[in-house]
């Protein structure tokens, strides 16, 4: 696809930028001291610790004997995602250097970070075994904080670790919960570690990614699954359940000096991560889903 660029004719150093948040899920990311590379590219290997409980003392024999097991995981990254572009140099000289010069930053901003933050949403989604509630409507900002308040209920219930707690939620229901008259209604946001707005646009129970090749998807990015995507109304997310590292990530520009076949430079970029979770720890991600 041709490069469709207006030259300037008198320079304003103001770019009509696209409105765009940072990485949203980035807080997630595991600590890296923990996890080796596998053997084979794109994957992982994770450490897993089991144990026995208590048994019984005996003044006689003393202690019962009792195995610890720590065995490696390995886990296959799950996000390959890439694109190169190329800008003439003329065409980046007379658009006074904005062709080129702005090209990556606002690529990762408005394009690489939102589709990464749906596709870890998606996944987490998408894990066997987590806590769902489907379908549910909320109106009001009673029923938010009901639904939230049920959320921590049954992550207490099932042991999971009170700290470390992240809550994402739309806008708009944040929005309803801020509008109720008392703050004491509002107590069961302290019960999060962070509490954090995700768009509507990046928050959906399974997305659809165009390979950028295929007749309707040369644009590439990522769209809600038609059949399966659903709205999330909100997620809780305690961090120790997740497997979310970026294994590569590899911005690559060459210059039109370096640039063996056109005068032009070239920016090309690729990442390559994984979102997952521990199997034993899937009561660690709360999903509420909307209807639509």
């Amino acid at each position: 696809m041709a490069n469709a660029i207006t030259l300037a004719q008198q320079f304003v150093p103001i770019l009509d930028e696209i409105y765009k948040l940072a990485s949203l899920t980035s807080k997630l990311d595991g600590n890296p001291d923990l996890v080796r590379a596998g053997a084979n590219a794109g994957e992982l290997i994770i450490p897993k610790l089991s144990m026995q409980g208590l048994g019984d003392y005996s003044r006689n024999s003393g202690y019962v004997s009792g195995d610890v097991t720590l065995t490696n995981e390995t886990v296959a990254c799950n996000f390959d995602r890439g694109r190169m572009f190329t800008v003439d140099n003329m065409d980046n000289q007379e658009s006074a250097n904005i062709a080129f010069g702005r090209l990556a930053g606002e690529f990762i901003r408005t394009k690489v970070v939102p589709e990464l933050d749906a596709f870890r949403f998606a996944k987490y989604c998408g894990i066997s075994g987590i806590s769902t509630v489907d379908g549910a409507v909320l109106s009001a900002g009673a029923d938010v904080i009901a639904a939230l308040r049920a959320g921590t209920n049954e992550m207490d219930e099932d042991e999971v670790p009170y700290e470390d707690r992240h809550l994402f939620i739309t806008p708009t229901l944040m929005g309803l919960v801020q509008d109720l008259d008392t703050t004491k209604s509002k107590e069961v946001l302290s019960r999060f570690a962070s509490s954090t707005l995700v768009p509507q646009t990046r928050f959906y129970t399974a997305i659809d990614q165009y390979d950028g090749t295929t007749s309707g998807e040369e644009a590439g990015g990522y769209i809600k699954d038609a059949t399966s995507g659903k709205n999330i109304n909100f997620l809780i997310v305690q961090k120790s359940a997740l497997i979310q590292f970026s294994k590569h990530v590899a911005p690559k520009i060459i210059t039109p000096e370096m640039n063996q076949s056109a005068d032009a430079y070239k920016f090309g970029y690729r990442h390559v991560a994984i979102a997952d979770a521990y199997e034993n720890k899937v009561a660690g991600i709360y999903l509420h889903k909307s209807t639509t």
